[in-house]
């Protein structure tokens, strides 16, 4: 027996808001964090947000003003991107942040110097810059998928039931864009502070002691 047409529709549309709403649902919003007037934005987008486009990020995803020690040592489920104009915002939004990818940009031709960002348990990281020069967008895979630390839905602090803790070490200086991307790893590194001391900013930081050390050294 075939249904009158207005229930057709009341069924047409309820199917199409049940697909919409399980669409939606399935969408995973990455996280955007750029610093513009003294003031640190942190933005979920669902779509991928164009360099540096300030505007069109608090056009297209939600964003609020935070506060600089709620974004201190993190822990990001998504991706992550952050846009900087310096080494200080750098440090201030990535230090001893746990992320598994990462996309940084810099927003300025400014030529950064020399300085290490710790970077806990990073997959992949890419990067963009406005220096015009051979190598403006580069990306890096950190660690193969096949990792087990790599297999949980969500990243986790080091806890006393992992093997190794995985720990990059990123040189600002890369953004200068004067090489190719490139890193190298170390593992089975007992003490970070011992072996790399002039990382000595590392100590300020509470650190467990009896586990050994992948650390990934990039620039």
């Amino acid at each position: 027996m075939a249904l009158p047409f207005g229930q057709h529709l009341l069924l047409i549309s309820f199917f199409g808001f049940f697909a919409y709403s399980s669409f939606v649902r399935g969408q995973k919003n990455n996280t955007l964090i750029f610093t513009k007037e003294n003031t640190i934005r942190n933005c979920s987008c669902s779509a991928d947000i164009r360099d540096c486009d300030y505007n069109l990020a608090n056009l297209m995803c939600t964003c609020k003003t935070v506060l600089p020690y709620t974004i201190e040592q993190a822990s990001y489920d998504s991706d992550l991107t952050i846009w900087f104009t310096d080494t200080t915002a750098l440090g201030l939004l990535l230090n001893f942040t746990l992320v598994r990818d990462l996309k940084l940009s810099l927003c300025s031709s400014t030529i950064l110097p020399t300085e290490y960002l710790a970077i806990w348990g990073l997959k992949r990281l890419r990067i963009n810059t406005e220096v015009k020069d051979q190598f403006p967008e580069q990306s890096l895979l950190i660690h193969s998928s096949g990792d087990s630390d790599f297999k949980e839905d969500k990243p986790k602090w080091p806890t006393d039931r992992q093997t190794f803790l995985y720990v990059s070490f990123l040189d600002t200086a890369l953004f200068n864009g004067e090489s190719s991307l490139k890193s190298y790893s170390i593992e089975n590194v007992a003490s970070v502070t011992n072996n790399f001391p002039y990382l000595s900013y590392f100590k300020m930081f509470s650190i467990p002691s009896n586990k050994s050390y992948i650390v990934t050294f990039i620039y």
